[in-house]
């Protein structure tokens, strides 16, 4: 993507439909005159008295204890430098956004004009009452330092400066591992730090924490390496000057163990990196570009273990591992600082968690056969789904033991569940679906590029590297929409009509004559079929020349699924397909069948579906639990549907009793664990999250999803074509370019599984 297009897509991402990323949404229910005299006057007084008699009180009856501030001046942002208050705002609403969707934390994102030290720190004493906990990013160095300690000091809530410990806790885990597999001694090892910023003095100090000495530590800055006879160093850096007698970055490197860059680019040469020690560690994490590129550093040395920035490289240094999870663990047991101990306890803990056997998710998504602890696998992917109940209860501990925690956890099995429940909403699904896409893209053919939304879809996913856009339909429209959209990137484009697409149709004609010529089908037939780009575009798959094609945009269903069912086909071993919404809730992903296939399925054609949509679910990472719905509970009702659901029932738990599914159930029940438990503990759903909503008719699985699309906002991915040959995937009429994107991802997927 060019810089001028990425430009104009992030303002238009930012200002519409409405401006910025965050937004404050209540909690409690205001439809009526009572509920706004318990939420305001005169109600709201009761909730003010009791914390007047105690202060304590606040977070019983307030959001204080899950309110984060994220706190900046401007005075250093990302790569940007002193840019100001106003213009920092996009980024702490951004970071706002990232503490909410990994760690369902809430945040006000807080500007302060302020530059000197003191008035910084009286502006946020003075609001502190408001928050359970401060996150301060973007404040240059040195003051950064002073602003952290003097808030830490004269505050009762956790105050961290992310851009200083953030980085540290991450790259210290990441170099217990390395140290570990290389087989060294830390407290032996010598280690180069280039960059002198408060992000690299803090990882320095935390690795001298983790065992690293003083004596073996040079610390280099712009000018070369910081001596003890340099003049005008800063607090900061004279902690870390060397007597030794060095003076460039090629002279520290020489003979070290560890290369820590927290500078600029291609600053590392091949030949200061050959001088370095057996099996060097590298962490080049200047971002986008590291101190030395990540593929010449491995051809210049067999035996590196390397870690970068970037998410396109193993071991990624990535913030987001640390304090979404680190501030959840801390306000969740009111920790009144986030120490040492903590800090340690965060480091340990993702340093013991890459050791551990990862989810069939995290293989999934990163699409590894089996990721494992190893050279590149030294600190968990930012995708993990362990890491919400994994590092928080070890912040929390350690603040317990440190005697930081104003509410010591009691019952760490409960509080593990709850961590669990913040797993998050499916937008976590789709973050996932495309990072699995882009790890082996495959040719996509659009079967209507010739509409703008289409073709902006297909931009989208040619720009982010999700698939290989083939671009089908009216050849003289589609490059006048791509001008229009700025889309200028060279990609396939194919007009089934042209005379120049002559012999390829009438290829494509033989051969789908040739399959139809006993059923009715003449020759000329095929040859007009060919014409019409969906049976183009499905032998296009069918042939090879495509991997997967998205179609259905402007065009009936019914009249798009035709030539998919005729010339791809089911796959083998399947005799009913299906079609399945992926509804991203706030509970969660839920899986909802059949949407658009089958209007009254029997009881047997309920099994095959179930079974479709289990294996889709599995091909998404996750474990089918699966209720058949109906509007009777466990025989409640002798009516024709509740009884073919029961009879699917039995079916599966007689010969496939390892699948987790019940019915007939009624929605509520399904979807409730405490009434499904009090009135029906003999389910196979008891103490199971459900994540598949199997329906006894198309009526009611389409409304339901298109209800719940409507009136809850609630983002769908689908309806997905289960059980065919090839991937082809048909859309709703009028689908959004998300969705379409969405979907694209899916036929990727699809295709890679189907390639395997």
């Amino acid at each position: 993507m060019s810089n001028s297009k990425l430009r104009r897509e992030a303002l238009l991402y930012h200002a519409k439909p409405k401006p910025g990323k965050i937004e404050v949404v209540p909690t409690k229910k205001y439809a009526t005159q009572r509920d706004l005299a318990l939420a305001y006057s005169p109600g709201v007084a009761a909730p003010c008295l009791e914390i007047e008699k105690d202060v304590n009180n606040v977070y019983k009856y307030t959001a204080k204890g899950n309110l984060v501030a994220v706190i900046s001046n401007g005075t250093a942002v990302l790569g940007l430098g002193n840019i100001g208050p106003e213009a920092s705002k996009p980024v702490m609403e951004g970071k706002g956004l990232l503490f909410k969707i990994f760690a369902d934390i809430d945040v006000f994102d807080i500007e302060i004009d302020a530059t000197d030290v003191d008035k910084f720190v009286e502006t946020v004493k003075a609001i502190s009452p408001t928050f359970g906990g401060i996150n301060l990013e973007d404040i240059k160095a040195p003051e950064a330092f002073e602003i952290e300690r003097r808030l830490k000091e004269e505050l009762d809530i956790p105050v961290m400066h992310d851009d200083q410990h953030g980085t540290a806790i991450i790259s210290a885990a990441a170099l217990k591992n390395a140290v570990d597999i290389t087989g060294k001694d830390i407290t032996k090892i010598k280690l180069v730090v280039n960059g002198a910023g408060a992000a690299a003095i803090s990882c320095t100090r935390l690795y001298l924490k983790l065992g690293v000495k003083r004596e073996n530590v040079v610390m280099c800055d712009s000018k070369g390496v910081i001596r003890k006879d340099r003049e005008g160093l800063t607090a900061e850096k004279a902690e870390f000057a060397t007597s030794q007698n060095l003076e460039t970055l090629a002279d520290a490197v020489k003979n070290r163990d560890v290369f820590v860059g927290l500078s600029v680019a291609d600053v590392l040469t091949p030949e200061m990196l050959l001088t370095m020690k057996k099996k060097p560690i590298v962490f080049a994490m200047a971002n986008p570009d590291p101190e030395i590129n990540y593929k010449l550093a491995l051809k210049t040395r067999d035996d590196i273990i390397m870690a970068t920035g970037r998410s396109d490289h193993p071991n990624q240094v990535n913030n987001v591992l640390g304090f979404p999870f680190i501030f959840r663990g801390a306000l969740d047991v009111r920790a009144t600082k986030i120490n040492e101990e903590m800090k340690m306890a965060a480091v340990h803990a993702l340093a013991d968690l890459a050791k551990h056997p990862v989810p069939e998710q995290v293989n999934i998504v990163y699409d590894e056969v089996n990721l494992s602890y190893g050279e590149e696998y030294i600190i968990p992917k930012p995708f993990d789904p362990r890491l919400i109940y994994e590092i928080p209860p070890a912040i929390a501990k350690a603040a317990m033991d440190s005697g930081v925690a104003l509410e010591p956890i009691e019952d760490w099995d409960k509080y593990r569940d709850q961590l669990m429940e913040r797993l998050g909403t499916g937008s976590k699904v789709v973050r996932l679906l495309h990072n699995r896409a882009k790890s082996d893209p495959k040719r996509i053919v659009f079967a209507e590029a010739d509409h703008l939304d289409v073709l902006k879809a297909a931009q989208i996913v040619h720009d982010e590297g999700i698939g290989i856009p083939i671009l089908l339909g009216k050849k003289e429209i589609i490059l006048e929409l791509k001008k229009e959209i700025d889309f200028t990137d060279d990609v396939p484009i194919i007009d089934p009509k042209l005379k120049e697409q002559k012999a390829k149709r009438n290829e494509y004609a033989q051969k789908y004559w040739d399959t139809r010529k006993r059923k009715g089908t003449k020759l000329l037939d095929a040859q007009k079929l060919m014409r019409e780009r969906n049976y183009f575009a499905a032998m296009m798959v069918n042939e090879g020349d495509a991997d997967g094609l998205i179609t259905g945009y402007s065009r009936n269903y019914a009249t798009v699924v035709k030539p998919m069912l005729e010339l791809v086909g089911m796959a083998k071993g399947v005799t009913r397909i299906a079609a399945t919404n992926l509804m991203l809730t706030k509970r969660g992903p839920i899986f909802l069948a059949d949407t658009t296939i089958n209007i009254n399925p029997s009881a047997k054609e309920l099994v095959k579906i179930s079974q479709l949509t289990g294996g889709l679910v599995k091909m998404f990472g996750m474990k089918p639990n699966i209720a058949m719905l109906s509007f009777s509970n466990f025989g409640s009702s002798e009516s024709e549907d509740a009884k073919k659901i029961r009879d699917a029932i039995s079916y599966i738990h007689t010969h496939n009793p390892e699948v987790v599914i019940d019915g007939d159930l009624q929605a509520d029940f399904a979807l409730n664990p405490e009434m499904l438990k009090g009135e029906f503990p003999f389910s196979k759903l008891v103490d199971k999250k459900v994540n598949v909503l199997l329906f006894p008719n198309l009526h009611s699985a389409n409304i339901s999803y298109k209800m719940m699309k409507e009136l809850y906002d609630a983002e769908s991915i689908g309806p997905i074509m289960m059980g065919m040959k090839k991937p082809a995937h048909i859309l709703q009429l009028g689908a959004s370019v998300d969705e379409m994107v969405n979907m694209t991802a899916v036929a990727v997927i699809d295709a890679q599984n189907k390639s395997k």
